[in-house]
C-alpha cells in the first residue's frame, strides 16, 4: 500500500511526538481544516501557523485562508504534482 508522499518530491519529516494527541489539541476550525488538507501537515506545524495568524490579528476565516495558500504553494513546488497532465 502506497504512502501518502509516495510520488512526490516533497521532503518528508520524522515525528518525535505523538501525533495523534497533538491533533486532538487543537482548535477546532484548525482540526477541520487539517481533516480536509491536500498534504499529510503536521499537527505542530500548523498550530505554529495558526498562533502566528491569529496574533497578527487575522480572523479564524483568514488564518484558514492563509493555510491554504501555503498548501498550494507547496504543491505547486512539487514537480511529480506539475509534471501530470
Amino acid at each position: 500500500m502506497p504512502r501518502n508522499l509516495g510520488s512526490t518530491t516533497l521532503r518528508r519529516r520524522r515525528r518525535r511526538a505523538d501525533p495523534m494527541a497533538n491533533y486532538d489539541a487543537l482548535p477546532t476550525p484548525l482540526r477541520l481544516w487539517l481533516a480536509t488538507a491536500a498534504l499529510p501537515w503536521s499537527p505542530q506545524s500548523c498550530k505554529r501557523i495558526w498562533e502566528k495568524s491569529r496574533k497578527q490579528g487575522l480572523s479564524v476565516e483568514e488564518t484558514i485562508a492563509h493555510l491554504s495558500a501555503l498548501e498550494h504553494k507547496s504543491l505547486a513546488r512539487d514537480r511529480v504534482s506539475n509534471a501530470r497532465p
